[in-house]
């Protein structure tokens, strides 16, 4: 047979291996679905659990309810610290179907207690609450005000090895035997469990409880470790049971707050995501920055950044007095403003004794009458005197040579740029920044005291949502008179509508100021970010810590830590979105990335500003 012979012979059998493959059919072969993605690398069913690839899953499903549920009895398994899944299936049953069945159930009841009395026997309990509750629930049902459903809970369980989820299981079930809910392991049925859980809707393991609305209503998951109101700003995610923690600070009992974290991980983060978020609802923000961390922001929404330094061309004069409000008395002002300046001097001049306390008091007083200003003056149109006048007073006094000669570098050596200048900056502004970052050491904290005294007059003049945060707030807490003045604001803010927002990464040099404490108590939200071992014991006794929760902050990430409002706590996690992320990250890989991307877009603006399309298309041509 020759070889053509051999082709039409064999040609009809091998048709199909002949056939090509079309490249949209080999394209297809290699593209990769969702479920490829998503799944293990490997799968084992057994009786027990699944293996799914290095992990192992156990499903559950609740079997038995004692004849009454408590309130928030699920919270203990929503919140447990372990990974687990739960799926709640309900299933509406029609209300007058459910009625013949209880009637005839009810018709079987009476029955055997007609019995029983007939025989003489002894009343069975269980069967007169029987008969009660379903008299009480048919009149409900009735009334319509309760529905019946069948109801499913199912819950899977993960781990690492079979001990991992040996132990899991006890400690679930011992929860809820405790209230008398039995739940048994899907024997045989774990695959069908296992899809049960899935948020894919489909129920394959079909164990249903009958319940009517009220105990089905305490069953919702989120009822516990909650810190959600109806209004606020996002803070972030409840690590335990993934609800979004919203609050509004104006609507606690005072509007203050302390950040205590470790550098790095991430308080200025989260305060500057705080910050873009209480912008949106007409709140006006002031910041005391320390390191020219919220320049960017201030930029991006249009807010004004001040830069505090000996060469800086901003200033403030510490002899300025607000106006009296309405409510206020013009002598009460002047006082205040007066007591204020005597801290500044006290620690502008490394403390005063009591004479020389007695000889600045007097002197600041014979300043402001050298300029007519008296408790009858209109402060809004008088012109404060500057610190060359007190100098001036204060040199023909008695005794105050030495009070001379140590305020002489702030009037004529090297600070007198700073302190001796009339004021020519202005906060009215939804978003105000003050940068003390150049200033040296030494003076940082007096910058930070006159800054805040300076806000603290401007927030007197006129009542407005605002929030003042004062970041790195260690500096002010190191001197008394500093720290006595940010408990006074943090004290009488709320009748000002004022919240003030203290951040700190030396938890100790806060604490052992005598108003460390006291500024605590007087916040109503605090918030606990990454610690370093050094502290956390003291963190701990502070707020009154479990050996849980001290781990926990021990052990968090970045944006990580427990967040306390009133006298609950829940295990936050902040997030941001990707524009929020742009605007407020600190990350210095960021910010170079975020410089270089604004440098490279203000060329292209130069370049297109020089060369006009008209001009590029002449060139063409």
């Amino acid at each position: 047979m020759g070889l053509l012979d051999f082709i039409k012979k064999d040609s009809s059998a091998n048709v199909a291996s002949l056939t090509p493959i079309l490249p949209e059919q080999i394209y297809k072969q290699g593209v990769l679905e969702l479920q490829d993605v998503i799944a293990p690398s490997a799968l084992k069913i057994t009786p027990r659990e699944i293996n799914l690839g290095d992990k192992i899953a156990r499903t559950f499903f609740v079997m038995s309810y004692p004849r009454t549920l408590t309130d928030s009895w699920f919270s203990p398994i929503i919140n447990l610290d372990r990974v687990l899944d739960v799926s709640i299936y309900i299933q509406p049953i029609d209300s007058a179907e459910i009625l013949k069945k209880f009637q005839k159930k009810v018709a079987e009841i009476e029955s055997q207690i007609m019995t029983r009395e007939q025989k003489g026997l002894v009343r069975d309990p269980m069967l007169d609450t029987a008969y009660k509750d379903l008299e009480n629930l048919r009149d409900q049902l009735q009334q319509a005000q309760e529905k019946l459903f069948d109801v499913g809970v199912y819950i899977s369980i993960y781990g690492s090895t079979v001990e991992e989820l040996d132990k899991a299981e006890s400690e679930i079930k011992s929860m809820l035997e405790s209230r008398l809910i039995y739940v048994k392991p899907a024997l045989f049925q774990q695959e069908q469990g296992f899809k049960s859980v899935l948020p894919l809707g489909h129920d394959e393991l079909e164990v249903y409880s009958k319940l009517n609305s009220s105990p089905l209503s305490s069953i919702f998951p989120f009822v516990s470790f909650d810190l959600t109101s109806d209004k606020g700003i996002l803070y972030g995610v409840n690590r335990h049971n993934a609800s979004l923690i919203l609050f509004d600070r104006f609507s606690l009992e005072n509007y203050n707050s302390v950040i205590f974290a470790k550098s790095g991980s991430g308080k200025s983060y989260t305060t500057k995501l705080e910050i873009l978020r209480t912008l949106m609802f007409d709140t006006e923000v002031i910041v005391i920055d320390p390191e020219r961390e919220y320049e960017f922001l201030a930029q991006t929404v249009g807010g004004r950044y001040f830069t505090i330094s000996l060469n800086s061309e901003h200033h403030i004069n510490p002899f300025d007095l607000a106006p009296p409000r309405e409510d206020e008395n013009p002598a009460d002002v002047l006082r205040s403003n007066i007591v204020s300046l005597v801290g500044l001097f006290r620690l502008m001049l490394g403390g005063l004794t009591p004479e020389e306390d007695a000889i600045i008091d007097k002197a600041i007083t014979e300043t402001y009458a050298l300029k007519d200003i008296t408790i009858d003056s209109n402060f809004a149109e008088i012109e404060p005197p500057l610190l060359s006048d007190f100098e001036m007073v204060l040199a023909g006094m008695e005794g105050s040579e030495s009070l001379v000669q140590r305020i002489s570098k702030y009037t004529k050596g090297t600070w007198s740029g700073f302190i001796n200048q009339p004021t020519n900056v202005d906060v009215n502004k939804k978003f105000v920044v003050f940068s003390v970052r150049d200033m040296e050491d030494d003076l940082k904290p007096v910058a930070m005291y006159l800054i805040t005294h300076y806000i603290w007059n401007n927030v007197r003049k006129v009542l407005k949502k605002r929030l003042l945060v004062i970041d790195e707030a260690w500096w002010m807490m190191k001197s008394d008179d500093t720290a006595s003045f940010l408990y006074g604001m943090a004290k009488r803010g709320r009748k000002y509508y004022l919240g003030l927002a203290t951040i700190t990464q030396d938890v100790d040099d806060f604490l052992k100021s005598p108003y460390g404490l006291p500024m605590i108590t007087n916040s109503s939200i605090q918030l606990l970010l990454k610690q370093s071992p050094t502290s956390i014991d003291n963190l701990q006794k502070t707020f009154n810590l479990s050996d849980e929760e001290k781990y926990l902050l021990l052990e968090s990430d970045v944006g990580e830590g427990i967040f306390f409002a009133g006298l609950k706590h829940v295990a936050i996690k902040v997030i941001a979105s990707y524009t929020e992320d742009q605007i407020i990250t600190s990350d210095p890989s960021q910010v170079l990335a975020l410089r270089q991307q604004r440098a490279d877009a203000k060329e292209m603006a130069e370049n297109a500003v020089q060369n006009p399309p008209e001009n590029q298309n002449n060139a063409v041509q």
